[in-house]
């Protein structure tokens, strides 16, 4: 997913309806929301869609659907790797390709143990790149079973086999990035930075882009951000909205996704609360934490003239 524009890339949430099953409804308008908020692109039966609460059949369908939504707009990435054989691992590829994605993520915990090597991890994934014909892939340093960081080394000798298109960094180490973005140079190859803590800096490092969950709080913030990050004119107001997704990171992530559903019911997408991954407890407490975020982003969406659609 390589661009010369800052590009955001949504990580999806799926809704739920009351009784646990999926939404299809809320989900076309949450897509057309990130759609109509100016993102790049689109990063489905992911960890923030609860992937590992899915079925098989119910990842496809998802996945299929939301490329209806999307109807070539823009491109749709999605993981296919949930353990297991790399030839079951590899047939599950096949089947996310051939929904229409224009890369597969492979999550990097899933092709190795925690105890087991780098160089057994690299031989998974040489092997599951011989098994998936020319598939393009991605890879995605997902925390759940438990994160593996790729070194920079090992991804730019992904990368060099031309297979490799997409990776979402969750490394929180901008070192490292710099590091992984000087080693993959001059490849059809976009790096995704998850960590706002330092996104501006991300940024001016030369990542493609964001790829974070406070895309499903305010999508159009985080364009914002992309297409802003370097100007001069808007110095003030781009250290203001850094500051602004610093100082909540913690509201944003606990209880999550539960508070980012609350937070788009408050932007007028009817969504349930619904997850079926128990997360902890949605108290009054947290419920006052993200009304107050939904508040200061008002303010600050106002005093950036920023438009939205809900």
């Amino acid at each position: 997913m390589e661009n010369s524009q800052k590009g955001f890339i949504p990580v999806m949430l799926t809704p739920f309806l009351s009784n646990g099953n999926i939404d299809y409804p809320a989900l076309t308008q949450l897509t057309e929301i990130y759609l109509q908020a100016g993102s790049s692109g689109l990063f489905a039966n992911c960890l923030s869609s609860e992937m590992f609460e899915l079925t098989d059949k119910e990842r496809i369908q998802v996945i299929k659907h939301v490329i209806k939504v999307v109807n070539g707009a823009v491109p749709v990435v999605a993981t296919g790797t949930f353990g297991g054989p790399i030839s079951k691992q590899a047939d599950f590829v096949k089947a996310v390709s051939d929904t229409g994605v224009e890369a597969v993520i492979a999550i990097t915990s899933l092709l190795a143990n925690e105890e087991e090597s780098d160089e057994i991890f690299n031989d998974r994934v040489f092997e599951l790149l011989h098994q998936t014909d020319e598939i393009p892939m991605g890879f995605y340093e997902c925390p759940v079973p438990y994160k593996r960081v790729l070194k920079p080394q090992q991804l730019a000798d992904f990368v060099a086999t031309g297979r490799v298109i997409y990776h979402k960094d969750t490394s929180l180490d901008l070192i490292q990035i710099k590091e992984k973005l000087k080693l993959t140079d001059g490849h059809a190859f976009g790096l995704y930075d998850a960590y706002m803590v330092h996104a501006v800096e991300s940024l001016k490092a030369g990542t493609s882009g964001l790829s974070c969950i406070q895309g499903n709080y305010f999508p159009e913030l985080i364009v914002w951000l992309c297409d802003h990050y370097n100007d001069n004119h808007l110095k003030d107001d781009v250290a203001a909205v850094q500051n602004f997704l610093t100082e909540n990171m913690d509201v944003m992530h606990n209880v999550y996704p539960v508070v980012s559903k609350y937070f788009l019911q408050k932007r007028g997408l009817n969504i349930s609360t619904f997850t079926r991954r128990n997360v902890g407890a949605f108290t009054s407490d947290v419920v006052k934490e993200v009304e107050k975020l939904f508040d200061d982003y008002t303010a600050l969406r106002s005093e950036l003239n920023i438009e939205v659609f809900i």
